[in-house]
């Protein structure tokens, strides 16, 4: 499908409705080892909300990659490879748990781009989210479309690392935690638990740890060391690949109003650069 045509999906919109279920987040607790017993009218953890609103296409609908097809509400890009390239989210108030929640979702724009490694389209949505008549959060969020990937190249090595870190921790992934994410979130890409499409098809050495994880790890650890106050605005950028079984890292530096965080490859590339504020 032409350039043109696929702007005929700018401005589609979706609207979709979920409970804030205890449940659901008491499981993403014990995912990302944080003390379990999440209870209703508790705030929800920045980020938890994308453990909701699950796309629920049938599986006999899924294209080879395990994602859902394209074409109603997101635009039909005949690049192959999908990636999450980063995002911005404004916290108004926060979800409460238990309580019904709603999320408008609008393809805000479509950007085809020639890069160094071919043709690339990036599709931004516009997401908003509200419960008991408030509006609670607001984000847009990048997704990239590329052309397949020859598994003869190796993974790039992502730049320098930021430098004056004030806080941070290592991290250990493994396919559990990453399977449980992607359970929680309904996310079908195959990069994420099938290693043999990951070494045969994308040619990475390993299952690829999902980057909203990574993005609500560095969110979190964003929020424990703000000097006071939640996070008002978190926006983040993909940079490389983090790989099961490679230990990474995740750092930051927080002033009176504002910080930034990142996570570090196994081998000290930048993976994932965060800017936020608080309120």
């Amino acid at each position: 499908m032409d350039d043109r045509t696929l702007q005929n999906w700018v401005g589609r919109s979706e609207t979709a409705d979920d409970v804030i279920d205890a449940r659901q987040a008491d499981l993403m607790a014990r995912t990302m080892d944080r003390p379990a017993g999440l209870r209703d009218g508790a705030p929800l953890p920045p980020l938890w909300h994308w453990i909701y609103f699950a796309e629920a296409a049938p599986t006999a609908e899924l294209a080879p990659d395990g994602h859902a097809p394209l074409g109603a509400f997101m635009p039909p890009v005949d690049l192959k490879r999908r990636m999450w390239a980063g995002g911005r989210v404004t916290f108004h108030q926060p979800l409460v748990i238990g309580q019904t929640a709603t999320r408008t979702s609008t393809v805000k724009s479509i950007t085809p781009k020639q890069g160094r490694s071919g043709r690339m389209c990036f599709v931004t949505l516009q997401h908003t989210v509200s419960s008991a008549g408030r509006l609670c959060i607001s984000e847009e969020r990048d997704i990239v479309y590329l052309e397949p990937r020859n598994p003869a190249d190796a993974a790039k090595a992502g730049p320098p690392a930021p430098q004056g870190a004030q806080f941070g921790r290592s991290v250990s992934p493994n396919s559990p935690w990453l399977f449980r994410y992607s359970a929680l979130t309904f996310n079908g890409h195959r990069i994420h638990y099938d290693a043999d499409f990951c070494r045969d098809v994308e040619g990475y050495p390993d299952l690829v740890v999902h980057g909203p994880l990574l993005a609500t790890l560095l969110a979190g650890l964003a929020e424990e060391n703000l000097p006071g106050g939640g996070l008002k605005t978190f926006a983040y950028r993909a940079v490389s690949p983090v790989f099961n079984g490679a230990d990474f890292s995740i750092h930051g530096r927080a002033g009176a109003d504002r910080g930034a965080a990142w996570a570090l490859t196994s081998a000290g590339g930048l993976a994932m650069s965060a800017e936020f504020t608080n309120g």
